[in-house]
């Protein structure tokens, strides 16, 4: 790094938590519901600098504000704003912001890795949970099947809107070390680990600078506009949803064997009706999480934004989230297969029946004849 170490005269430190909160959440009726707080009514997310037709959200979500709550943070008292962001496909993520003013770098990157051990994902979670149980009191009947015991995921954003002086983004990578900061380590690491680390950068302009990693990022953005950091908190949302699918139906894997087994044991006359009514429950399943899946896939649609369609498909690789649906078409593919063969059993136990009644039938008329003989 050459030159003075550089002041940053204002920036934000942004913890992220998001929940799988339901399975729906109706944004209109959470909206109606967010008007009588004293806080007052959540308002629709809109992407700040990109046009409608080059990026938007397939829904637009909701964005709530609350009250600042004071924050432990290396042994000194910051108050972080509060911020909630709900997704029709059920996901509400939750925002902690910390403000950084007039800090030296080191000491930016050290309120970084600090934030990060007091609410990241190895810290207690009492501040998400109070935020958490705030929201399920608000919203009430908004929430379609609310989760008992939500996944998450967890993802930090290092946001600076202004150095003490004007920078370029090339200079700024001469000028300070990312390293530290990305990766939350106080030891060098080696160049092979640096080289991967930093490999996805992206700039739009000579003085903004985005710079991603799987669990945190570094925007550099004079204009404070958001819709990078919205784009990456998309990402964890689509990332989160797919995870939630993916472990359902590794729940639901065992439980369809199981079924369909103890339906072959039986060789009754309700064969035909336990099979009809075991595939028509994995046919209900299927198009369930299909169509979700297929409602997340859509949730926000590039077109024409090729800047920030680059970092959200490079955030979409990082998170590794075509990885996690191929996992769940791939189980999805197994249930498909599972009912066509229930199916075709039902087929041929109603078939079975329906000789056995024939049989009888016939039977039953020689029997007739033979007594009137």
């Amino acid at each position: 790094m050459s030159g003075r170490e550089l002041i940053v005269r204002s920036g934000q430190v942004v913890a992220l938590r998001l929940f799988d909160f339901a399975n729906e959440i109706d944004l209109k009726r959470a909206e109606t519901l967010s008007a009588r707080r004293p806080e007052g009514a959540g308002a629709r997310s809109r992407l700040v600098r990109t046009p409608a037709k080059a990026v938007a959200f397939g829904v637009a979500p909701l964005t709530l504000e609350f009250a600042s709550v004071a924050l432990d943070i290396g042994g000194a008292r910051m108050d972080a704003a509060i911020g909630v962001r709900l997704y029709d496909f059920g996901i509400a993520a939750l925002s902690l912001r910390l403000p950084a003013r007039d800090l030296s770098w080191s000491h930016f990157t050290r309120l970084v890795n600090l934030t990060d051990h007091a609410v990241g994902p190895a810290a207690p979670a009492d501040v998400w949970d109070r935020v958490l149980a705030k929201l399920r009191d608000l919203l009430g009947d908004a929430l379609d099947h609310p989760t008992a015991v939500p996944l998450r995921e967890d993802y930090l954003l290092a946001v600076v809107d202004a150095f003490d002086e004007p920078v370029t983004a090339e200079a700024l990578q001469q000028r300070v070390d990312l390293v530290p900061l990305l990766a939350g380590e106080e030891r060098p690491l080696s160049e092979g680990a640096r080289r991967d680390l930093l490999r996805h950068r992206f700039s739009y302009y000579p003085d903004d600078l985005v710079a991603i990693t799987w669990d945190r990022a570094f925007i550099y953005e004079p204009q404070q506009e958001t819709d990078v950091a919205d784009v990456l908190e998309m990402a964890n949302a689509q990332l989160l949803e797919m995870r939630t699918y993916d472990e359902m139906l590794d729940a639901e894997l065992p439980r369809m064997r199981d079924m369909a087994a103890a339906a072959r044991r039986h060789t009754n006359f309700l064969a035909a009706r336990r099979y009809a009514r075991l595939a028509r429950g994995l046919h209900s399943l299927v198009a369930e999480v299909s169509e979700l899946a297929e409602r997340v896939d859509n949730a926000l649609q590039v077109t024409e934004d090729v800047y920030l369609a680059r970092v959200y498909a490079a955030a979409m690789d990082l998170f590794r989230v075509p990885n996690v649906t191929a996992a769940v078409d791939r189980k999805l593919a197994i249930i498909r297969e599972t009912y066509t063969a229930l199916h075709d059993e039902a087929a041929g136990a109603r078939a079975e029946l329906l000789e056995i009644a024939i049989l009888v039938l016939i039977v039953v008329e020689i029997v007739v004849s033979l007594l009137r003989a």
